[in-house]
């Protein structure tokens, strides 16, 4: 009888140790999943996947075989040059967001002169993932905070430096773009 219960008992326990351990590994997958969101939202990282896959594209082109190819020999060396600066622009875009707008233009120009130069620019498909990449790159902008905008709002109605109203105006807070973090100035 009391080894039936200290069994019973273990099992109990054994349970409640698996339930916490997988509490807190779907817990983690959260934070992490959460975490992940959040550092791809922060950045251009559509346009960058799109650049890098089309650098990649372009650069391993080259090295198909001879029937497919093209161009060969040191015509085949911008393709690989291109394609190289093309996966340099791509993470330029994911880890240096405030460059973003140079390096969008650079891949829509390197992606359109690829066309010219290596092999229809990787059939066109390298050439197509390059400018539509470097455009995503440029038209993006960073996340603007709702709360922020809401504080920098209620700062000015409760004392701001706007001017007093005259006799019998309502008072009506003027519009202000949201702020947001971009060094180089851009309006959303």
């Amino acid at each position: 009888m009391l080894l039936s219960r200290r069994r019973s008992r273990s099992r109990t326990e054994s349970r409640s140790r698996d339930e916490a351990r997988s509490g807190s590994r779907s817990r983690s997958w959260s934070w992490s999943w959460q975490r992940w969101r959040r550092w791809r939202r922060s950045r251009p990282f559509w346009g960058g996947l799109l650049t890098l896959l089309s650098g990649a594209w372009i650069c391993v082109l080259p090295l198909a075989p001879l029937k497919i190819m093209l161009q060969q020999g040191v015509a085949g060396i911008p393709s690989v040059l291109m394609g190289a600066v093309l996966i340099v622009l791509g993470l330029t875009g994911w880890f240096a967001p405030p460059q973003r707008v140079l390096a969008g233009i650079l891949t829509t120009l390197i992606a359109t002169a690829a066309l010219v130069l290596s092999n229809l620019g990787g059939f066109l498909i390298g050439t197509l993932l390059g400018i539509f990449g470097g455009g995503l790159m440029f038209a993006w902008q960073p996340y603007a905070d709702r709360r922020a905008g809401n504080r920098t709002a209620e700062n000015r109605t409760a004392g701001g430096s706007a001017s007093p109203p005259a006799d019998g105006e309502p008072r009506t807070p003027t519009p202000t773009p949201t702020p947001h973090h971009d060094p180089q100035g851009a309006q959303p």
